[in-house]
């Protein structure tokens, strides 16, 4: 998935001769010599995320990755050389999962970052460990970098420049992981929910919260379940991304 943060390369280290990138797409697909491979970054990053979906990113693990595909866990060192690497490849091949013939820009920005952010959002809830690895860990492999120019061409009618408009692809990044992460938290927690509701309403009924209170007072129940409410939120942060600067 691509990055929820500004590229900032002011501090890149430079490596030294000889030794070996950290970035997995700037190794070699496979390392040493030897027979033909038996597997690839694709078909591993696939039984990684097949782990993944069923139980969860923690039980994503060398050893389980290599039994799903009948390979033994030290040969697998050969293709990831270890598991920052595999979480890559695994954000990597979900940002494949784009349909980009159904998402050809148009020319309205507002409608094409729409129909990009329902399309990123149902990607992110087939894969409910993704949103926070893209935020703790984000990643710029060849399908994220497919994403962000696509991104940026459905961005350039709005005039703003390319810097600003990276900044609005954080931006709106940020918000769907963070959507996509607190839909799954609250699903699974309705106990939790039940009670934080209960527990605001009797902080706004207590009277050291006004404006708490004013707000709950004046707000109208929400209508149209939890996609009306992604869509409502996410018109907001559209026009806060394509919004130009305010001279300083």
């Amino acid at each position: 998935m691509p990055s929820s943060k500004p590229p900032n390369n002011s501090s890149t280290p430079t490596p030294h001769p000889g030794e070996a990138p950290e970035l997995i797409w700037l190794r070699p697909e496979r390392t040493g010599r030897g027979p033909r491979p038996a597997h690839s970054r694709t078909s591993i990053a696939a039984a990684a995320i097949t782990i993944a979906d069923a139980e969860g990113l923690d039980a994503v693990s060398m050893r389980r990755v290599a039994a799903a595909l009948g390979a033994g866990t030290m040969s697998l060192y050969n293709y990831v050389p270890k598991k920052e690497h595999l979480l890559d490849l695994m954000l990597d091949a979900v940002a494949d999962e784009y349909d980009y013939t159904a998402l050809a820009p148009t020319g309205d920005c507002r409608t094409d970052l729409r129909r990009l952010a329902h399309e990123q959002l149902a990607v992110l809830r087939r894969h409910p460990w993704a949103p926070a690895l893209v935020i703790a860990r984000p990643g710029l492999g060849p399908n994220a970098l497919r994403y962000t120019d696509h991104f940026l061409a459905v961005t350039e009618p709005s005039g703003l420049d390319g810097a600003a408009r990276l900044e609005a692809l954080a931006l709106l990044n940020g918000f769907i992981c963070q959507y996509a992460q607190y839909e799954r938290t609250a699903a699974a927690g309705a106990k939790w929910q039940a009670e934080l509701a209960g527990y605001l309403g009797r902080a706004a009924a207590s009277g050291q919260y006004p404006h708490l209170a004013a707000a709950f007072a004046t707000a109208a129940p929400p209508s149209g379940g939890p996609d009306a409410a992604f869509d409502r939120t996410l018109d907001r942060v559209i026009t806060a991304a394509l919004a130009p600067l305010a001279p300083s």
